[in-house]
């Protein structure tokens, strides 16, 4: 069976950077436990540095991000009533309603013309966008408001040129990024397209 990380001799460190200088990670849209709604995110090592276990249905309105020992670092949480779709993250386990401001907000909308699913996201004052790669059915990019990519989501493609399937995506990073933020909006991109 192949590995799902890569296999390059690695810099030691919580992940290591490719060539580019970006931190890289393995995503696996499958829980580890019994195989259930969940994500699992590893580094470059192969080591499991982030998780989800999503015991309901895909499509979850309530989502937490874990580390590896279950601490919970990001509570994603649907907005009811909207029409195309808006999640706020809230950092920690958001057990709280009370009127606590989110961390993050991603609201979907859609460029008619173009056919792009195109998300804002909003962190504090920073305004982002989520954008989905047209020849590439899995992935999509995260760039600033000047148009810079920050992170990059796209199939996991193995040193051979052998593709895998559609669940094991890989993550590249810019560094300085959050990288507890970039997976959580990742994890908000999967839940639109109803694949957590």
């Amino acid at each position: 069976m192949a590995k799902v990380h890569p296999t390059e001799p690695q810099v030691s460190g919580p992940c290591s950077m490719n060539s580019a200088g970006k931190e890289t990670f393995t995503i696996w849209m499958k829980s580890l436990v019994c195989h259930t709604n969940g994500c699992t995110v590893f580094d470059s090592k192969g080591q499991i540095v982030y998780r989800v276990e999503n015991y309901d249905t895909k499509g979850s309105s309530e989502v937490h991000l874990m580390n590896l020992h279950g601490h919970v670092l990001f509570t994603i949480l649907k907005k009811k009533l909207q029409i195309l779709g808006c999640w706020n993250g809230y950092r920690g386990n958001f057990t709280s309603r009370k009127k606590e401001k989110p961390s993050f907000q991603v609201k979907k909308c859609c460029r008619v013309l173009r056919g792009d699913l195109v998300c804002e996201v909003r962190v504090g004052f920073n305004k982002y966008f989520m954008v989905s790669l047209r020849r590439k059915k899995q992935g999509f990019k995260i760039v600033n408001s000047g148009g810079d990519i920050i992170a990059e989501v796209k199939q996991k493609q193995l040193p051979t040129g052998m593709v895998l399937g559609d669940d094991v995506l890989t993550l590249e990073i810019e560094p300085s990024i959050d990288q507890a933020l970039t997976v959580a909006l990742v994890l908000v991109y999967g839940l639109m397209n109803r694949r957590l």
